[in-house]
């Protein structure tokens, strides 16, 4: 494995100091997210998926396992400022233009701002003519292309995305789908989605991961193979459909309330 690749090994996760009322959410992980691979996490709300981020980002420690990123510990990547992070809230700060929204990422840090990669990445989320907007004035989607931009600005080794599309229209979605695709294959970046969405999770994961309800175990890693880049037109393809019909089937087998 390469300095930033990330590993799982039998972490568990559980809640509640009381055994009697103890909460299991995660047991016997294994998983392994090679260099420059995008991975996708699906399955029922509530089997650990957005536990497994936070343990990657360090925020939160296992019960049992050990997590590894670069054969380090989890936090350190985020202290070294190599991690970006985008959630379904895009939590940009209400009295920050887009461009002051961006530059957030440097000066949490305490970085010099690099205003030049700044305006790079906000036009290439296509907001260049919006990067003086304040989170007002700007859509759902645009909202979530500057958090985006935000998560990408500082060259982060691994890229985190807990649903960052969630909460957006099809329509929407769909078309931000194409732009992290593309944002993603100019430096292939470790990436790890949280996502409810099949059809999400195929377009553009290398892998896809399905876990069972709670305690979230791995059900099955499925690989894809669609060649990249993957354009729309894929979304009408039989094989595409016929892929996202077994993984929504192996979702449906897991769950016993199905």
């Amino acid at each position: 494995m390469t300095s930033s690749a990330i590993a799982l090994q039998q972490v568990r996760v559980e809640y509640g100091a009381r055994k009697a009322r103890s909460v299991l959410a995660l047991d016997g992980i294994d998983l392994a997210l090679e260099s420059g691979t995008f991975t996708a996490l699906i399955g029922p709300s509530g089997c650990g998926k957005s536990t497994i981020l936070r343990l990657i980002a360090g925020l939160q420690r296992p019960t049992a396992g050990t997590i590894t990123v670069g054969g380090r510990e989890p936090g350190r990547l985020a202290a070294e400022h190599r991690l970006g992070i985008a959630f379904q809230d895009d939590a940009l700060l209400p009295w920050l233009s887009a461009r002051d929204n961006v530059a957030l990422a440097f000066r949490a840090g305490g970085l010099p701002v690099d205003a030049a990669r700044i305006d790079r990445l906000l036009a290439l989320v296509g907001l260049e003519a919006f990067a003086h907007a304040y989170p007002r004035q700007l859509s759902g989607g645009m909202r979530q292309r500057v958090a985006i931009a935000r998560a990408l600005v500082i060259d982060p080794e691994v890229l985190l995305l807990d649903e960052p599309f969630g909460a957006l229209d099809a329509v929407t979605r769909r078309h931000l789908n194409l732009e992290l695709q593309r944002l993603w294959s100019e430096r292939a970046i470790t990436t790890l989605l949280v996502t409810h969405s099949v059809e999400e999770a195929v377009f553009l994961a290398d892998r896809v991961v399905v876990m069972s309800p709670r305690p979230g175990r791995i059900q099955q890693i499925r690989t894809i193979e669609f060649a990249r880049p993957r354009a729309r037109t894929l979304l009408s393809d039989a094989r595409f459909h016929a892929l996202v019909d077994e993984l929504t089937e192996a979702l449906d087998a897991a769950d016993p309330l199905a």
